[in-house]
């Protein structure tokens, strides 16, 4: 017993002395903060859970300002000026939690990659397509029109007066997103066996997201999640993403909205999206009747976003429409990716993100989702028999904040990283390392590796920079 003791005084004092959350803070430096959260920092007020904007001061907090407690640590009961008691029994309480879920090594490498894997597909994937948001919608018309088309143009007619009206739809010029997210890894199956989470909800991956989006085809993302964060951005005219795995990359093919911002946070985009699309019948969502509207996309799009031995199939996107209220509550969105190599076997990967739509309020007139769910599932099958694989991902998000036509918001937030690297993201890059043929890899490996080499002497008459990939 006395040895016991001994061992939580020793971590009590060091705990206290070493970990202090209040000395932690004072002593540490600022972190270097992205553009972004320079512009815009908020803090939660008491009144009604609405953002104000507030300065940065590099992690500093002004004199007289008082910091959000903690809701565990050794401090919670006391601290330092505590007695002996309350803060033992605080300490061992928060040192039991802290052991409790402290997984191993194994696990946290098993955890890392899983969330490397979610990241990659979850974290800031595109639509199917090239829309711009300033085109108007086409006429409502029935004459020489098929029937799937001119019902779908209905749709999105009601769908439009629904969200908002087009009136005060056009009237935005930039829109701001904040929110917070959870990530797990479900299940993973082969033929022979499923592994469900063994973490259950332990396993989950907290973190938030905020997001910018400026007329015509501007956005920008940024993701945090289990100490990772994903970025993304388009400027209007390239798509761009960065991950900590494989740095900053342009993205293949036109350029395409961001899918997030379709899950109830932009109507217009969501419209615009699917004004190509056709009706194809009916289907009861959570107990709600809803029309489907389906989205193809074309040859020529899906051509341009292959590379390599990788080729792009099919990408088509549903919409589930609710027939009592207008608005979108469903998205099914899948696409497939064929993967030939040299002489070997041909692999597919086959991705299926099916997002539910919940909690329609209005913000200043337009009706947002203010919260959701998205289940994801990446099949991998070959032409050997039972050689598949099945991966299954959840994430639920919640919207804390949306604010319309921000003032300040410029071109400037929008401009891609200087340290873009020629080559090209496409849907491979984030699969299963361990899951990928030989050609896969060697594809990964070749948008992974840029060599720059510049030619030293002068005998080029116009002097120019050869770059190749490698």
């Amino acid at each position: 017993m006395e040895k016991k003791q001994g061992f939580f005084s020793a971590l009590r004092e060091e705990v206290v002395r070493g970990l202090s959350p209040s000395r932690s803070r004072t002593n540490s430096p600022g972190r270097a903060r992205s553009p972004i959260a320079i512009l815009l920092r908020r803090k939660k007020t008491n009144h009604g859970g609405a953002y104000v904007a507030q300065p940065d001061y590099g992690g500093l907090r002004p004199v007289g300002e008082a910091l959000a407690p903690l809701m565990e640590g050794p401090e919670q009961d006391g601290g330092e000026t505590g007695d002996s008691k309350r803060l033992g029994s605080g300490l061992g309480h928060w040192v039991m939690g802290q052991l409790s879920r402290t997984p191993s090594v194994a696990s946290m490498s098993y955890k890392r990659s899983d969330l490397r894997l979610m990241l990659g597909v979850m974290g800031a994937p595109l639509a199917p397509v090239q829309v711009c948001s300033t085109d108007p919608l086409p006429l409502l018309s029935i004459k020489d029109t098929p029937i799937e088309t001119s019902t779908a143009q209905y749709i999105l007619q009601q769908y439009t007066a629904a969200s908002g009206g087009l009136k005060l739809q056009n009237s935005i010029r930039n829109a701001y997103a904040m929110g917070k997210l959870k990530m797990v890894a479900c299940e993973y199956e082969t033929a022979t066996k499923t592994v469900k989470n063994r973490y259950g909800s332990r396993g989950a991956e907290s973190g938030g997201f905020v997001l910018w989006q400026m007329n015509p085809d501007m956005w920008y993302v940024e993701l945090a999640v289990g100490g990772c964060k994903v970025h993304a951005g388009c400027n209007g005219k390239l798509v761009w993403r960065h991950t900590p795995w494989l740095g900053a990359r342009t993205a293949k093919g036109p350029v395409r909205p961001l899918r997030r911002a379709l899950q109830g946070l932009d109507p217009r985009t969501t419209a615009s999206m699917f004004s190509e699309a056709k009706c194809i019948g009916e289907k009861t969502i959570n107990g709600e009747d809803c029309f489907i509207l389906k989205l193809c996309t074309d040859p020529q799009t899906l051509k341009a976003r292959s590379e390599g031995p990788a080729e792009i199939i099919r990408h088509v996107l549903f919409g589930y429409f609710s027939q009592k209220t207008g608005l979108l509550v469903h998205i099914e969105d899948s696409h497939l990716t064929r993967i030939q190599s040299n002489g070997g076997d041909t692999v597919y990967w086959e991705t299926t993100i099916n997002s539910y739509l919940h909690d329609y309020r209005p913000v200043e007139g337009i009706m947002i989702a203010h919260s959701g769910r998205s289940v994801i599932t990446l099949f991998r099958f070959g032409e050997v028999a039972m050689s598949h694989t099945k991966t299954r991902m959840e994430e639920a998000w919640t919207i804390e904040e949306v604010a319309f036509n921000i003032p300040g918001l410029s071109v400037d937030c929008f401009i891609p990283p200087g340290d873009l690297r020629s080559g090209s993201v496409n849907e491979t890059c984030e699969l299963p390392q361990d899951e990928m043929p030989k050609s896969a890899i060697a594809l990964s490996a070749h948008c992974a590796k840029v060599a720059a080499l510049e030619k030293a002497q002068g005998s080029c008459a116009d002097s120019m920079i050869w770059r190749m990939q490698v």
